[in-house]
């Protein structure tokens, strides 16, 4: 008998230790801080024109950039209420496993491993890219095999490194991998010539070739290595915040699907019973987010949808769309349905 009121003892007190965790950790979404808090604060790149980077008045503008502005419009109803922290790449899943941000949106690849061992709960791909190589014009390189040899510059922190060394395996060559710790350092020294090549998402050779002293004297191999689809990232086991966000992704494909631009979705109204939804005008998907009913509303109307965002900042850039478009014209852009 003395035993068995031991056990009960033992089982309740594990109780009592563990449900004010399991209630703590019920109320107490990233969803629910950043309410309390006022503002989201959202991991970006700062050296990457096009997608996150640092403009000459001193605020942070890209195509990352704008998604996390939309977060913050869809959560707090203003796309200015987000603080956004430059991340070197080995430091990303730090900063999102210790709270230091709230969500991470730099150019980062999901991968099974980083889906997993990481902390890291990946939401819908907004950026389907692939690793390519930029080298000299005058080396008259056009095949990876003519690589042998040579001394290829690589990010830290970054899924480069592995594919790299996977393709020239695979090849049966062999390179010299030179490893930077700043994406910035990576280009600066190319272009100083310490390294051959350079190899990374095909999307950031385009963007960084732009900003070397001629441009013109570097080219970019017309081959790709790998898949690398670019997601937004939440940390592990915080359903309801990886809903939100993941749901802020697809209202910008969708809103694209369906022409509802940043300068109609104001004061739009239809007739189309899931766009009617979607604009919080009935049903309550945005009850069911935590969210306004509104929220739609005001992610598109602070960044416009999709194909805006991607002109607004990548085109420039001579970025094609490439599968970066809706399904509906052969891309790779699915919205799930808005009911």
């Amino acid at each position: 008998m003395k035993k068995l009121c031991f056990r009960i003892s033992v089982l309740v007190l594990a109780f009592l230790m563990v449900s004010p965790i399991l209630s703590d950790n019920h109320e107490s979404s990233i969803l629910d801080k950043v309410k309390k808090r006022g503002r989201l604060i959202c991991g970006v790149n700062k050296e990457l024109p096009g997608f996150g980077y640092l403009s000459q008045d001193g605020k942070y503008k890209g195509f990352d950039v704008d998604f996390g502005r939309a977060i913050a419009a869809a959560v707090l109803g203003d796309p200015d209420k987000v603080e956004f922290r430059s991340l070197k790449a080995a430091d990303r899943f730090p900063a999102l496993q210790t709270g230091e941000i709230d969500v991470l949106i730099r150019n980062t690849t999901m991968t099974l491993t980083r889906d997993t061992a990481n902390g890291a709960d990946f939401c819908p791909p907004n950026f389907y890219d692939g690793q390519g190589f930029m080298l000299r014009k005058k080396l008259g390189i056009t095949s990876l095999k003519e690589l042998d040899g040579a001394t290829i510059g690589v990010t830290a922190g970054s899924t480069t490194e592995l594919n790299l060394a996977d393709k020239m395996r695979t090849l049966g060559i062999k390179v010299e991998s030179i490893v930077f710790e700043e994406t910035e350092t990576l280009y600066q020294s190319y272009d100083q010539g310490r390294c051959d090549a350079v190899t990374s998402d095909k999307s950031q050779l385009i963007s960084r070739r732009a900003s070397l002293k001629n441009p013109d004297e570097h080219i970019i191999l017309d081959v790709t290595i790998s898949k690398e689809p670019l997601a937004p990232v939440t940390v592990h086991g915080d359903n309801k915040w990886n809903d939100v966000v993941s749901w802020v992704v697809y209202a910008t494909f969708f809103a694209e699907e369906h022409n509802i631009t940043q300068a109609k979705v104001k004061n739009l109204k239809s007739d189309n019973p899931e766009i009617k939804r979607f604009l919080g005008d009935t049903g309550n998907i945005g009850e069911l987010l935590g969210l306004p009913k509104d929220w739609a509303r005001h992610a598109i109307g602070a960044v416009g949808h999709y194909g805006e965002i991607f002109e607004r900042n990548l085109t420039p850039l001579g970025l094609p769309r490439g599968v970066n478009k809706p399904w509906t014209e052969g891309g790779l852009l699915y919205a799930m349905p808005f009911r």
